[in-house]
């Protein structure tokens, strides 16, 4: 396992990462939880990222029971605030009072005094972004998180929280990255670059589809993501023919440098200094050690060349936003 520095910080993260969306927070059971986070740890990965939303606060209990069973120093942990926590509509967000509450509670599920990286999951813009700022420099001076990062913000709302809180704010950034999905390369790469913020991409298998175990015109392996109530929701338009065939285009490229697809996939995106680590997901200990495998795995320019022909009519580039990212920045 390779480890890249994140952002300006002092962490050494590892370059594949394990997370915890849509499994540890009710996907699979806890046998298959434990198995899989000391799988991570035996094959080097270092870096846990979690969120207090998923499952409503089961994926941080379950790794708070796990990850308290190795020392403090021996990994570092992320986890991440905005998503709605209870029925109640006010118990979510990015205001200064919500941070402080989610925090606590993020702590006392993972069963330690601070997180490595607190991350903003989304971009709030019904709060005031000093508010959220100073929200999370209090959670920092408090020593409840070390560092500060952020998932799916635009260029507006990074810039202008820079301009608030400084070039040391924040040293992450949480994108979606894949072979598929390239839309941050066109402006979140190089803005962040420039002020010294590394990427944790997620999803850069694609929901597992850039595997190849989803083919075209076949259903979905029973035992797979997008065979399950549970997760299926999260594939969206992932699965369609036009997809799935150009995937199918991949797999000869793949065995020809005698790689998995996965591996080419997970290399893929650390081709790019400005990524730190890739964030995979995994229901089984082996599926953990075949993504660890691709660290240190480089791609030459011929084998790239011909997975940007193979996806050319499926690949998304250019900056594209949520309508929620798309939301300006609310000043007091």
């Amino acid at each position: 396992m390779r480890y890249r520095r994140l952002g300006s910080s002092e962490l050494e993260v590892s370059e594949i990462s394990l997370g915890s969306w849509l499994t540890y927070a009710g996907g699979v059971g806890k046998e298959a939880a434990v198995a899989c986070t000391e799988a991570a740890f035996a094959a080097g990965i270092n870096f846990f990222d979690t969120a207090n939303v998923y499952g409503r606060g089961a994926a941080e209990e379950a790794w708070g029971e796990i990850l308290s069973r190795h020392p403090r120093d021996s990994y570092i942990l992320a986890t991440k605030v905005w998503g709605q926590m209870s029925d109640e509509s006010s118990d979510r967000g990015l205001s200064a009072a919500q941070i402080a509450k989610q925090i606590d509670g993020s702590l006392r599920r993972l069963q330690t005094d601070y997180v490595d990286l607190y991350q903003a999951h989304r971009f709030d813009p019904d709060v005031p972004i000093e508010e959220t700022i100073e929200g999370f420099q209090r959670v920092v001076q408090e020593g409840k998180a070390r560092y500060l990062g952020f998932s799916e913000w635009t260029p507006e709302q990074i810039e202008a929280a820079i301009a608030i809180g400084g070039e040391e704010l924040f040293v992450s950034s949480q994108p979606q990255y894949s072979m598929l999905w390239r839309a941050p390369e066109a402006e979140v790469f190089p803005l962040c670059s420039a002020h010294g913020i590394s990427q944790i991409v997620w999803s850069p298998l694609a929901q597992g589809v850039l595997t190849g175990k989803y083919r075209p015109g076949q259903p979905p392996p029973a035992d797979s993501r997008a065979s399950s109530d549970a997760m299926g929701f999260a594939m969206g338009d992932l699965l369609g023919e036009r997809t799935l065939a150009a995937v199918a285009a991949l797999e000869p490229i793949a065995s020809g440098v005698g790689l998995s697809m996965a591996e080419m996939a997970l290399a893929w995106v650390l081709r790019r200094s400005e990524v730190a680590s890739a964030i995979v997901g995994a229901s089984r200990p082996e599926q953990v050690h075949a993504n660890a495998a691709a660290s240190g795995v480089e791609l030459d320019a011929q084998t790239l060349a011909a997975i940007d022909a193979a996806l050319a009519e499926v690949m998304v580039t250019g900056q594209r936003l949520a309508p929620l990212a798309r939301a300006g920045v609310k000043h007091r």
